[in-house]
Order: structure tokens, then C-alpha cells, then sequence
């Protein structure tokens, strides 16, 4: 059975068509990487397959019902913008609110179980307008836990997070999809992020998808390769020429790598032939019918 199955689905504000027939299938059990630039229709689905917001014209359909059935309802835990939560009071008390909301029949045992998830019951007598913007991302996570959701929907959870904080948050989301008894969607327009989480895709621009697959099937599509710059361009592609299959300049000067074992390889192999390297990165070449979607890959913008 699919946790979501999204059909024809419109949304229109107005004159403007903010979803335009979009389609969407999401298994049980899935990391669901929502991949699009801003604008392009992400936040808006993820409303209305929570109810937020009414949908102009389609259907959504949640582990084989409609997404209006009260049982289905019962199986959805939310994070879209920010947490629903009182500044001045602790993390643990705005926690209990959850609960109580919820009516848990043991709340302080669920309420410790979620913030010890996610990694925040050291920081559970802290007020919430004291912590930093990662804690309360992960203070938001686990009030959509509290109650053990089957369907997490989750809204750029990752923007403005440091790396410590991306990488916390990518073990939390692996933890409670290990059982299979949790899906996630998450959207983001950091590629780099999801490919390290994400166990399917679906990439969509302008209200519409545009593809859908699973993790193998984009990295099978992607193509890899270091761009660098040396002081003798020249020499420096001639010597990469002797180890690599395929090496070209593109228009912005660089030298790319295709396929190579990493950065830091091709560095060293020119520093050992004597090229001097001024600059080097490592990026993703996207499939073609991705590559007009602006989203950060995993080593920086797509350069084409």
C-alpha cells in the first residue's frame, strides 16, 4: 500500500495556479525527498495533503482512504513553516500542551521519549525563544512525533541549519523509518541533503511533477565530476588526460573531471606532476529533464 497517492491534484489562488495537476505516489516506509525551487508549488502540497488548505480540483488519497477520513487524519504528524509553540515557556511545557491536545494517555513518558529522539532532553527546561534556530526544528519534529504519526510531513526542515545540526537532523529522520511503520515527505531545495536520507524522489516545478524515482535510479542518472583551475590550464588538462577518460573546459574556464575517486585525488595528482591547483570542486551533473530545476546539489550549484 502507498501512504499517499495524489492524483490530478490543482490548487489556484485566485488567477493564479499554485498546483497544476500534480501527481504523487509515495510507499509505506519511504524517505520521500519533495526536491523544487521556491515557488514551485512544494509548501502548497504539502498543505493540502494535511488538510490546511482545500484543493481546487483532484484527489488525495492517504494509505488507501481519503485524506478527509478522521482515522487517516489520526495518522498524521506536521511540520510546515515553524512549531506551533509559546516563546516564553519551556520546551518541556510547550511538549505537555502537544500531549494534552492529543489526549496521550501517558504524556510525560511519550513527551521524554520524543525529545530523547531528537536529541533534545538536555534542552527540555530551556524556553523556546531561547534556542537556537536547529533546536527548534527538532523541538518542531518532536511534537509531530508525539502520538507515533505513520505519515510525517515535514516543510524545509533543513533550511538555515549548520552542519551538525543537517547532520542530527538526517539521523532523527533515519531513526524513525528503520521500523517502516513511519513515512516521511520532506521538501527541500537541498539535494545535497535528501540523497544522503532520501529513498525516493519526486522533483517538481511550476505546480507540476516533472519526475519521480528512487534514490538508484537518480544517482544512476547523475553524472559527477571535479572542476578545477590550475595556473597552466593547458598542461593541467594534458596530465589529467593520461588518468582520466574524460576531461573538458567549459565556457566558465574550469577543467572537468567526469567520474573521478574525488577532489582531493585529482588535486594531488597534479600537484605530483608538478600543475599548481588554484581551485577545485566537486559538483553533480543533474538528468536533463531535472536539470532546469534550481536546487542545490550535492557540491554546489549545477553549473550548466
Amino acid at each position: 500500500m502507498n501512504a499517499v497517492e495524489i492524483t490530478n491534484l490543482q490548487k489556484n489562488f485566485g488567477h493564479k495556479q499554485a498546483v497544476q495537476g500534480l501527481n504523487m505516489t509515495v510507499p509505506e516506509g519511504a524517505i520521500y525527498g519533495f526536491i523544487g525551487e521556491n515557488g514551485s508549488g512544494k509548501s502548497t502540497t504539502e498543505k493540502l495533503i494535511c488538510g490546511l488548505i482545500r484543493p481546487s480540483g483532484g484527489s488525495i488519497r492517504l494509505f488507501g482512504k481519503d485524506y478527509t477520513n478522521g482515522d487517516v487524519r489520526a495518522k498524521i504528524g506536521v511540520l510546515i513553516e515553524s512549531p506551533g509553540c509559546f516563546p516564553g515557556v519551556s520546551v518541556w511545557n510547550n511538549m505537555m500542551y502537544q500531549a494534552a491536545n492529543l489526549g496521550l494517555k501517558h504524556p510525560k513518558e511519550e513527551v521524554q521519549k520524543m525529545l530523547r529522539l531528537v536529541r533534545m532532553e538536555g534542552a527540555a527546561g530551556n524556553k523556546y525563544k531561547n534556542c537556537s534556530l536547529g533546536m527548534k526544528q527538532r523541538i518542531g519534529i518532536a511534537m509531530a512525533l508525539l502520538g507515533e504519526p505513520e505519515l510525517l510531513i515535514l516543510d524545509e526542515p533543513l533550511n538555515g541549519l549548520d552542519a551538525d545540526g543537517m547532520r542530527i537532523m538526517r539521523e532523527v529522520l533515519t531513526d524513525i523509518t528503520k521500523s517502516g511503520r513511519c513515512t516521511v515527505v520532506i521538501s527541500s531545495h537541498l539535494l545535497g541533503e535528501l540523497e544522503k536520507i532520501a529513498t525516493h524522489y519526486g522533483i517538481v516545478r511550476g505546480g507540476r511533477m516533472i519526475a519521480e524515482m528512487i534514490a538508484k535510479e537518480l544517482e544512476r542518472s547523475c553524472r559527477t565530476y571535479v572542476a578545477v583551475t590550475a595556473k597552466d590550464m593547458d598542461t593541467a588538462k594534458a596530465i589529467l588526460n593520461r588518468n582520466y577518460t574524460r576531461v573538458e573546459q567549459d565556457e566558465a574556464g574550469y577543467l572537468r573531471v567526469y567520474d573521478p575517486t574525488g577532489p582531493e585525488q585529482v588535486a594531488a595528482y597534479l600537484y605530483e606532476n608538478g600543475v599548481c591547483v588554484i581551485e577545485w570542486n566537486k559538483f553533480t551533473r543533474l538528468p536533463e529533464k531535472i536539470i532546469n530545476v534550481n536546487i542545490k546539489n550535492r557540491g554546489g550549484d549545477e553549473r550548466e
